[in-house]
């Protein structure tokens, strides 16, 4: 676990050296209330939601202006001082854990949604708008924002866009990366810059994509605009319960082979159905081995013949009971459970390690199984919700942080679930980012020539390294000491590790 201890004094001297600096140039581009640098007053921002890392930045910035935001971008690039941007801290790799060097540039302040456009079924928002805000302004419109990743009550649209972030009706209506148009926003540099644009193409390269799902190293957001999609006329979800995974796990990849894309379609564990049904009572099956929510939004006629046709493929595939909502209420009833499943678990655990990979929806079952065994190998509990429609899994791993032994076995537990995945034909994130959790079994997936693509692509955008430095892409020198640790284990899975 990372911390903010120095190790000895000439480092502590060297940090507050730093820090004065660094504080005396900020200080002369932001207001002082706007420049945060007492322990008392960055303790606060030493993580984000994966908690089992820590580290107190040098100072946070707090700019109200696009003006201001620049001026600290150029200030920092000038002093060579690590800047990693924050919206609301509610990421879950640790892409916005501080350096303990750097700058925290916190985009809190940047809250206005500036224009609803009902007519083009836009919205232009800064960066620090709230997920569910920009859905909240749009209602009156009969409009809303489609990505709803479980955050999305406190997450912002600028932390959305640097992970590209998805949502339980990702499979329908896409990633964050399929509802952006336009991104502004700063280099490390202090120089302006704007992805996408309004028309249905841009001149150029397609660097919008590039940047959406950057976790910050390319470009700091400031401002985004988004699509709206109308409102449905009608939604309903049925809550179907099986009693063997393999069963539940036929069913989805049975589902998307009938030709059928559900608005969401969700699985849930048993351990997990049992955690969410504690906490907010939706009525869950407490005895299935494992319960899937399929959703269907549209006319009344478009849902009435999906439902049906959904029910149908749920009962051939084993489908022991089959529940449809039978108003709205019921239908938030059945999803509370689901967007829930995170402080659920924090109920039962004093700590959790939420997991992010995807494979092929015909491997559900498998990579269910393959955890039921590392349970026992690791000798720690994991609770399983994901986007089972796109095959995105959320295993969260319960243990308690305060044991050094606990924290190493959820680690190794987390890193056999990744590796798993990419040996079932998948991959190592599906929409929580790489950030420092993953950058290990970055080197599993990727080779040393296509992590360095991927440096050189930092580079075109941040030539001195500033921007979130240390995370998403793994050095050579790092992949070839996890290679050595694996080999050492006896763990080699991937021949991209077998050289070292």
């Amino acid at each position: 676990m990372n911390t903010s201890t120095d190790s000895s004094p000439a480092e502590r001297q060297q940090r507050a050296a730093r820090q004065q600096a660094v504080v005396a140039a900020l200080q002369a581009v932001l207001p002082t209330h706007a420049v945060l640098y007492t322990p008392e007053d960055t303790t606060p921002y030493e993580c984000d939601g994966l908690t089992a890392y820590r580290e107190r930045p040098l100072v946070v910035a707090l700019p109200e202006t696009y003006e201001q935001v620049q001026a600290v971008l150029k200030a920092c690039h000038a002093l060579d001082v690590p800047v990693v941007a924050r919206g609301a801290g509610t990421g879950l790799s640790g892409g916005a854990m501080p350096h303990k060097l750097g700058v925290t540039l916190s985009l809190a302040k940047f809250n206005k949604i500036l224009k609803m456009d009902p007519v083009s079924r836009t919205a232009v928002v800064q960066g620090g708008v709230r997920n569910l805000a920009i859905s909240e302004a749009a209602a009156p419109h009969g409009l809303y924002y489609a990505p709803d990743p479980s955050s999305q009550i406190a997450c912002t649209i600028g932390g959305n866009v640097a992970e590209n972030a998805g949502g339980v009706h990702c499979l329908k209506y896409g990633l964050t990366v399929h509802n952006v148009i336009k991104v502004k926003g700063f280099t490390i540099e202090g120089d302006a810059v704007e992805f996408g644009g309004e028309a249905l193409d841009a001149p150029g390269y397609d660097l919008l994509a590039l940047v959406i799902g950057s976790e910050g190293m390319l470009a700091v957001t400031t401002e985004v605009t988004v699509k709206l999609v109308p409102k449905p006329l009608l939604a309903r979800c049925i809550m179907a319960s099986f009693d063997d995974i393999r069963k539940a796990g036929d069913a989805v990849a049975a589902v998307i082979a009938a030709g059928i894309i559900p608005a969401g379609l969700e699985m849930m564990d048993k351990p997990m159905t049992a955690a969410v049904e504690d906490y907010v009572h939706a009525g869950y099956d407490l005895s299935a081995a494992a319960i899937l929510l399929c959703e269907s939004d549209g006319t009344p006629e478009e849902v009435d013949e999906e439902i049906g046709r959904m029910s149908e493929v749920l009962r051939r595939c084993g489908a022991t009971a089959i529940a449809v909502s039978r108003d709205e209420a019921e239908r938030l009833k059945f999803w509370s459970g689901r967007k829930n499943a995170f402080p659920a678990s924090g109920r039962i655990s004093p700590d959790y390690m939420c997991m992010d990979s995807t494979i092929p929806r015909k491997r559900v079952a498998d990579i269910l199984l393959a955890i039921a065994e590392m349970e026992k190998k690791y000798q720690l509990r994991c609770a399983n919700v994901f986007h089972a429609g796109d095959g995105n899994l959320h295993p969260l791993i319960l243990f308690d942080a305060n044991d050094p032994d606990q924290l190493h076995r959820c680690e190794l537990f987390g890193a056999e679930i990744l590796e798993t995945s990419v040996a079932m034909g998948g991959t190592v994130t599906g929409e929580h980012g790489v950030g420092i959790e993953k950058l290990n079994s970055m080197c599993v997936q990727f080779s040393a020539a296509e992590n360095e693509q991927m440096f050189g692509v930092k580079r075109a955008f941040d030539s001195k390294g500033l921007l979130n430095p240390g995370k998403v892409i793994p050095t050579l020198q790092r992949c070839a000491e996890y290679g050595k640790m694996l080999v050492r284990g006896g763990q080699i899975k991937h021949p991209e590790l077998e050289r070292f």
